[in-house]
């Protein structure tokens, strides 16, 4: 990869407006509506009472796909969507203006037969009074991409986590089983990956049939958190970190497996029927 054009790159910053329609759309992706009778799943679908679920920051203000720019040299076909850190500042409105920023904040090289992992941070304001609502890091790895060097100063992990967690008895558990038609909904809140719809292109990609989007498996883990370690307050979840560790196809049951600790929640999820572990490092603070 060009590392000096990754340094020196000014991304221009965006406007962006989201509507009701859209924070409803992203609610029902991520698995909200099962229950139309239950008045919690309601507050975060129907406008009267519309809120916004924390999540629904990854996919506003989304920008165009820059790490293909060929002044990066990147190879785009070795990336891989390692983690999602979102820190919220100020809850998120069930609509708004924003003003988003963008820049590449670190890039850590492993080594020439390691990659790199780059770092990614979306800062997210309300266009109007400016006050910051949440900012949101994407840590990219770059598989084929090391030995490059690498600037910067990567975001702090989260807290570590306490002995008990991930290991034993969870403290708690959640489940939500999503549709079959979940990946075809999710596409809509702007991530057209083929991946994600088109057999053709899932069997280039090496699954046997399209997968569900990573964002939409955090976006799930989100909502879990959401309805049993915030009570249903979408406004008290101010963290949530994960690293990526396998895909999840459309129809299968994510399990959230959680842990309290001084600092926060600690969690993993998982697909019981594989026994396979999809989302690892969870980190959520919870106010």
């Amino acid at each position: 990869m060009n590392l000096q054009a990754l340094q020196n790159h000014q991304f221009p910053s965006q406007r962006f407006t989201y509507s009701a329609k859209d924070t409803a759309l992203y609610a029902l992706s991520v698995g909200v509506g099962s229950d139309p009778l239950d008045t919690h799943q309601l507050r975060l679908v129907y406008e009267k009472t519309l809120q916004a679920l924390p999540t629904l920051a990854s996919v506003i203000a989304m920008p165009t796909p820059w790490v293909r720019n060929p002044a990066f040299d990147v190879h785009y076909a070795k990336l891989l969507h390692g983690e999602q850190t979102l820190t919220i500042h100020t809850p998120l409105p069930a609509s708004a203006e924003v003003q988003a920023h963008y820049r590449v904040i670190a890039v850590d090289d492993k080594g020439a037969d390691k990659g790199a992992l780059l770092h990614f941070e979306r800062a997210i304001s309300d266009a109007a009074t400016g006050e910051a609502l949440c900012t949101v890091t994407s840590s990219l790895f770059l598989r084929a991409d090391g030995g490059c060097g690498g600037f910067g100063t990567p975001p702090a992990s989260a807290p570590a986590a306490p002995a008990h967690a991930f290991s034993g008895t969870p403290d708690f558990t959640d489940e939500l089983t999503t549709a079959v038609s979940s990946a075809l909904l999710y596409r809509l809140n702007g991530d057209l990956n083929p991946l994600h719809i088109d057999p053709a292109a899932a069997t280039a990609g090496g699954f046997d049939r399209p997968i569900l989007h990573g964002l939409c498996t955090y976006g799930v883990a989100g909502y879990l958190l959401v309805r049993t370690a915030c009570d249903h307050d979408p406004m008290r979840l101010r963290a949530l970190n994960v690293r990526f560790k396998s895909p999840v196809y459309p129809g299968e049951t994510i399990r959230l497996e959680a842990w309290h600790g001084p600092d926060g929640i600690y969690f993993q999820a998982v697909v019981p029927k594989r026994k396979q572990v999809v989302l690892s490092n969870g980190f959520a603070r919870i106010q």
